[in-house]
C-alpha cells in the first residue's frame, strides 16, 4: 500500500526555499525580541544608571530646576515621538514618557516658558526656521494629532526666548493634505 502522501524530492530548488523560509523566521523572531527588549520602559525609582543601562545614552540631558535631570530620547526628525526620561534630585526615574501629544503640547504657557522650558519638556525640535511676517523663532515638533493627523506642532518664540504662540499644522512632508498645493 502507497503513501497518501508520496513524499516529494528535495531537489536544489525546495531546499533552497525552505532554507529562505526558515532564514526570514528566525531573523523575524529576532527583529521582533530586539525591539521588545528596546521598548522596555524602566520602572520609576530605577537608578540612572540602570536607565541608561537599559535605554542606552541620552541625545540630550537638561538640567531640572527642582534638581535632577531630563533625559532627552530623540524620535525627531522624521519620528513623531520622543521619549523624556525624568530623574529626581535623588538620581532616580521619576518617569519616562512619549511627549510628544496634545495634552502635553497644551501645558505650553504662553508669555511664561521660554525656550528652556520647551526644551527640558519636549526635547530638541523636527526643524526650526523663522516666521516671515513677525521675525518669531519657530520650533516645529512632528507628532500624530490627535493620535491621527501627521501634523507640526509649532512653537513661536519672540526675540527674548519667550513663547508667543503655538498653533498646529498638518506635516508637509508626512501628510497628504499638503501635497500637490
Amino acid at each position: 500500500m502507497g503513501d497518501a502522501f508520496p513524499a516529494s524530492p528535495l531537489t536544489p530548488m525546495t531546499m533552497h526555499t525552505t532554507l529562505f523560509r526558515t532564514a526570514a523566521a528566525v531573523a523575524l523572531a529576532l527583529s521582533l525580541s530586539a525591539c521588545s527588549t528596546f521598548h522596555r520602559t524602566p520602572a520609576p525609582g530605577t537608578p540612572l544608571a540602570d536607565v541608561t543601562a537599559r535605554l542606552g545614552k541620552p541625545d540630550a540631558v537638561y538640567p531640572d530646576p527642582a534638581g535632577g535631570q531630563v533625559l532627552e530620547y530623540r524620535g525627531q526628525p522624521m519620528g513623531q515621538f520622543q521619549h523624556m526620561a525624568r530623574i529626581g534630585p535623588d538620581g532616580r526615574l521619576v518617569s519616562y514618557d512619549q511627549v510628544l501629544t496634545d495634552a502635553n503640547f497644551a501645558k505650553i504657557e504662553p508669555g511664561r516658558w521660554m525656550q528652556a522650558d520647551v526644551l527640558r519638556h519636549f526635547g530638541r525640535p523636527a526643524e526650526t526656521s523663522r516666521a516671515r511676517a513677525n521675525g518669531f523663532e519657530v520650533w516645529s515638533y512632528r507628532y500624530k494629532q490627535d493620535g491621527v493627523w501627521n501634523s507640526f506642532m509649532n512653537v513661536y518664540f519672540n526675540g527674548r526666548g519667550e513663547v508667543h504662540h503655538t498653533d498646529a499644522t498638518p506635516d508637509p512632508v508626512l501628510d497628504d493634505r499638503s501635497k500637490g498645493l
